[in-house]
């Protein structure tokens, strides 16, 4: 006979596994909320680079110009993620499973708008040259190449850099990363949920650029103008139901969206070497 009975105890309460589950560039983009139709067109209007002023005719008139007038378009396309269990997994399961197929969608469409913008900065064709590991040279010289495409950098809050763990891990280690010469919101000891400020930039960690973890991750500095995303606000659905027939619980999550690179010389795309960061 034995002398015990063990009993294994579950906790209902379900811990979160580790997945980026919100968007971190939707909020950094030129935003449209498209109300119909599968197009987005953003205008880009300046006078022309070139331009300058004149002075009147020998026949005493002011010479006329153009406005330099660019449309870009967005295509939108619809994403879908749908995850449906039946009435015994639900039931058989530790956790709440209609909860968890909830927050479990989301993620899913927060991770396609990322990827969906993303995708349009690949695009950018100004680089920082040879792949290297990050630094304040590699910052500055990001920096200049966004100056040389007139971009207004005083306009701090408009400038955004996304970078791979790595990156940032690297950039930490600049010395001049503490220094108050570079330095607005200090970055060890910001305010939780904040982006931190270095060097006139608002820095994103993101882990899902591409090439994150490899010899060529592909990071970002780049101004708002630089970069479109349009998404039908009114058909954005995260319906939750249940079929009585079929005995089974679903969740979805749907959007329409597109993005679009709109201004080439508003992004430096920062070649990086993180291969050494990618600890197994």
């Amino acid at each position: 006979m034995s002398a015990t009975a063990f009993q294994t105890q579950y906790r209902q309460e379900f811990i979160a596994g580790y997945e980026q589950r919100r968007s971190l560039l939707a909020s950094v983009c030129v935003n449209e909320a498209v109300i119909k139709g599968n197009t987005a067109t953003f205008l880009v209007a300046d006078s022309g680079v070139s331009t300058t002023a004149v002075t009147r005719g020998v026949n005493g008139l002011i010479p006329a110009r153009s406005d330099n007038l660019n449309q870009s378009s967005a295509t939108l396309q619809e994403w879908h993620d749908l995850v449906r269990k039946t009435g015994f997994n639900v039931f058989a399961s530790q956790g709440d499973q209609r909860r968890i197929m909830q927050e479990t969608t989301m993620a899913v469409l927060n991770r396609k708008i990322d990827a969906d913008i993303i995708a349009q900065l690949d695009t950018a064709t100004i680089d920082t040259g040879t792949t290297a590991t990050a630094s304040l040279a590699m910052v500055a010289k990001s920096l200049g190449a966004l100056g040389n495409a007139f971009v207004d950098l005083s306009d701090v809050e408009n400038i955004f850099g996304v970078v791979t763990p790595a990156f940032w891990s690297y950039i930490m280690q600049v010395k001049e990363f503490a220094s108050v010469q570079y330095v607005d919101q200090k970055p060890f000891t910001g305010k939780a949920g904040t982006m931190p400020r270095w060097f006139g930039v608002n820095w994103i960690i993101h882990p899902n650029l591409s090439g994150v973890t490899t010899a060529t991750e592909l990071c970002y500095l780049f101004h708002r103008n630089a970069i479109g995303h349009a998404v039908d606000t009114g058909g954005l659905s995260t319906p939750v139901g249940y079929n009585e027939e079929q005995d089974y619980s679903y969740a979805r999550a749907s959007v329409f969206m597109g993005s679009k690179l709109l201004q080439n010389g508003g992004v430096v795309q920062m070649k990086h070497d993180g291969s050494a960061v990618a600890l197994t």
